[in-house]
């Protein structure tokens, strides 16, 4: 039987089993700090099937540098940061590689950057942490995130300059916490950025997770939420915009293994120039003990010009019947000419037309963060992308 599809947004065509897509065992996928039990990186594995390692600038290696940028902190009131070491008890708490790049990293790191939430922050009170690079040695990062019982903060994180990083970062939520987290790759080009997220939810915790990703010339994200006890709510966002030569690749890992959690899954990108290379690799398990779980993911792509590629893989793997719901779907395409035609219709010429297509679609996104000074500079940033897709 054929694969069944329908008329999406823009007019892409959208798919909602995934028939074809290769089968992974995620429960069985190796996890481990450390970098011999990895090993070398061969497009042969699943997770390396798109990128070469004379790509990823060294990152694959042992001996990183500790990372030299600046970290510069703006804090809501009660939080706090500070430097822990690899005993700390919050060391892994959220997460473990599973893979050779990030196990590197987490090696070479022996100290972690904290960001402490106490549960008396509450109103989704803002902070925020800008990572500066000027450096392209390889390094590695650590951070950790810990939002206490009750609380309800933003944490933003943004990167930019020039680096060649191999980063971990670990959210960490008690019962009750919410928690917004922006990730925001705005890295200057030539950059190299592997970034591996994980976020361990409580009882009853909610998660928004925001990935943003515009600079760099190669970047690897791949954000994972483990549900550690029932009834945690996450919901992850993706924005990216790939230009000439650019490889930007997010692989997003949601594990329900407990009861009665809820996952939501959007990601969008936009493509244009020759070579401009994106992937997004969804991965969703059901476990058995997850009933009542209600999951959905979904990605799309818009490629603005000929010679770009969008890859773009949901999978989903349940081992219980007993859940409130589960899909998935993937779409990729050019534009949709009768939304064009609409819009020349009414005045408009063809480029601007073409420029308000993309602005609508990807600043759904974008709107999710809530921060209205970041949402207007990262529409900034498109406008920015657009007019060289105009040149």
């Amino acid at each position: 039987m054929g694969e069944a599809t329908k008329t999406a947004q823009h007019g892409l065509s959208e798919h909602s089993h995934g028939f074809g897509v290769p089968i992974q065992t995620r429960s069985e996928r190796l996890k481990s700090s450390v970098l011999a039990d990895f090993a070398e990186i061969s497009t042969r594995e699943e997770q390396w099937r798109y990128i070469t390692a004379d790509r990823l600038g060294g990152l694959d290696q042992p001996g990183l540098d500790e990372f030299s940028g600046d970290i510069e902190a703006k804090l809501a009131e009660g939080v706090e940061v500070s430097w822990i070491d690899s005993t700390h008890k919050l060391f892994g708490a959220a997460g473990l590689p599973e893979d050779r790049v990030a196990a590197a990293g987490w090696e070479a790191a022996k100290a972690a950057y904290l960001v402490s939430i106490p549960g008396s922050v509450i109103g989704s009170a803002q902070s925020s942490v800008a990572i500066t690079s000027v450096n392209t040695d390889p390094a590695a990062l650590h951070m950790i995130v810990e939002a206490k019982r009750g609380s309800d903060a933003v944490v933003i994180i943004d990167h930019r300059g020039d680096a060649t990083l191999s980063e971990n970062i670990e959210f960490f939520l008690e019962d009750e916490a919410k928690l917004t987290v922006v990730s925001i790759q705005d890295w200057n080009d030539g950059s190299i950025h592997n970034g591996a997220q994980y976020a361990m939810l409580g009882k009853n915790s909610t998660l928004k997770h925001i990935m943003v990703t515009l600079g760099g010339s190669v970047v690897r994200m791949t954000p994972s939420a483990y549900f550690g006890a029932a009834g945690g709510d996450a919901a992850l966002y993706g924005l990216y915009f790939a230009d000439a030569g650019q490889y930007l690749e997010h692989r997003i890992f949601v594990d329900h293994a407990t009861p009665n959690c809820k996952s939501r899954v959007t990601y969008k990108g936009a493509l244009q120039g020759k070579n401009a290379h994106t992937v997004w690799v969804g991965d969703v398990l059901i476990r058995a003990e997850a009933e009542g779980t209600d999951t959905y993911e979904l990605n799309r792509n818009l490629l603005l010009t000929d010679g770009a590629r969008a890859d773009s893989v949901p999978n989903l793997e349940i081992e219980t019947g007993q859940i409130q719901g589960a899909g998935h779907a993937s779409a990729s395409g050019r534009f949709d000419d009768e939304q064009l035609f609409y819009l020349q219709a009414r005045g408009l010429p063809e480029l601007e037309a073409r420029r308000l297509v993309v602005r609508g679609f990807l600043m759904e996104v974008v709107q999710q963060i809530g921060v209205p000074e970041l949402e207007l500079r990262l529409a900034e940033s498109i406008e920015l992308e657009l007019e060289r897709s105009a040149s």
